[in-house]
């Protein structure tokens, strides 16, 4: 089962951790294909992708940012950029792969587009060393300026119910217009009754 926030040491020799709590490892092939493997999984699936610089947050903070990711539905990790340059090819954020340098966490929406964006917003907001570098959907690399937009898409709850305030109207109008006859036939036997009494 893929966890959706990354929170355990890799197996490998421990050599030393870095300001972020993130454990620097020497991985051995297998563990790389492992995490190769893992992240692709996700990137198949995943509806989007921000990529941030996280290099000065603490452990506390990374803990924070992870749990409120795994909450959100939103897969986040920090890996090797190496290694998520190979789990990305064949995806949508295969075109994020030339832009992947320096200490990046990987955020991939699993819930609906704008998960991973909102997640990366919000955290920002409070923590400025959290600082977005690109985003990607459908295929195509945008600018970090375009963050907002993509956190600013409806959740799926909030797209189902703009959906069924859509198709609710033109039913409510059926509904009107099919009442409309029988409404008119009643208004006119009235009529017909009141002007039968008053000239009675």
């Amino acid at each position: 089962m893929i966890s959706m926030a990354f929170c355990r040491i890799e197996r490998g020799s421990l050599s030393s951790f870095n300001r972020s709590g993130e454990v620097n490892v020497a991985l051995n092939l297998e563990d790389k294909k492992s995490i190769v493997a893992e992240v692709a999984a996700v990137a198949a699936t995943a509806h989007s992708a921000v990529a941030a610089e996280y290099s000065g947050l603490t452990v506390g903070e990374m803990t924070e940012l992870r749990e409120k990711a795994r909450s959100e539905g939103v897969y986040l990790r920090v890996v090797k950029n190496s290694l998520a340059r190979r789990a990305f090819e064949g995806t949508d954020f295969e075109c994020m792969g030339d832009d992947l340098v320096g200490q990046l966490v990987l955020a991939l929406s699993i819930e609906d587009p704008g998960c991973a964006a909102r997640v990366v917003r919000d955290f920002s907001k409070e923590h400025d060393k959290l600082v977005t570098k690109m985003v990607s959907i459908g295929g195509e690399k945008l600018e970090a300026s375009a963050l907002a937009q993509l956190a600013s898409l409806p959740t799926y709850d909030q797209a189902i119910s703009m959906l069924m305030s859509v198709m609710k109207a033109p039913v409510e109008k059926f509904v009107r217009t099919l009442a409309e006859p029988h409404a008119k036939m009643v208004r006119t036997v009235a009529a017909v009754r009141d002007q039968k009494q008053a000239s009675a």
